[in-house]
């Protein structure tokens, strides 16, 4: 019986040992990511909204141009969006986008990352919600449908392929068509994993 405890760990060992081998020689993988987003959009660049509370998930797949950077493309579902509070209530725009972010990954050290890199999105959905004793929504309201920007941020991924980041998006396109500039932040917590 111990033989066969002992013969398991060797066997889990070497099994380890090569995944972390795989790591370091950095060869190109795909994973799974969701995680959490706070969104809110600027305002003539001179002001910001209230937040609106949101999440994302999609997938992602990493290839190494060198051993320490990496190029990932990620396709991702994202709830964005906003809130502004008034005296009369509380208005709030849910846009929800497809986001295909091109992120420049270099590594500083073997699990440690940090990340730039443009995004396009397409808004896929939208919906206005007013609460409060005045009710003036356009029914025929439509958002801009392609959006833009830059993302940076950073995070850590362990030898295993699990990974957790932060993410700022810079949106640099018009969410509508108005006199005001609006453009969309969001901040993205992700947890990832390589498949």
């Amino acid at each position: 019986m111990k033989k066969t405890y002992l013969s398991i760990l060797v066997i889990l060992g070497l099994v380890f040992s090569m995944q972390a081998q795989d790591k370091s020689s950095n060869d190109s993988n795909f994973g799974l990511k969701a995680g959490y987003n706070l969104a809110a959009v600027s305002i003539d660049e001179d002001g910001e909204t209230g937040q609106r509370h949101g999440f994302h998930v999609g997938l992602y797949g990493e290839s190494f141009i060198t051993n320490n950077l990496a190029l990932q493309v990620e396709v991702l579902y994202s709830q964005q969006g906003y809130e502004v509070e008034y005296a009369t209530g509380t208005f709030t725009q849910k846009l929800d986008y497809i986001n295909v972010p091109l992120m420049f990954k270099v590594y500083p050290t073997n699990n440690f990352f940090l990340e730039a890199g443009p995004q396009a999105g397409l808004a896929v959905s939208h919906k206005e919600t007013y609460e409060g004793t005045f009710v003036d929504i356009s029914s025929d309201y439509e958002p801009n449908k392609f959006d833009w920007g830059m993302n940076f941020g950073g995070g850590f991924k362990t030898d295993s392929g699990v990974s957790i980041g932060v993410r700022y998006h810079l949106g640099l396109g018009d969410v509508n068509e108005e006199d005001t500039k609006h453009h969309n932040r969001v901040w993205m917590f992700s947890l990832g994993f390589d498949l």
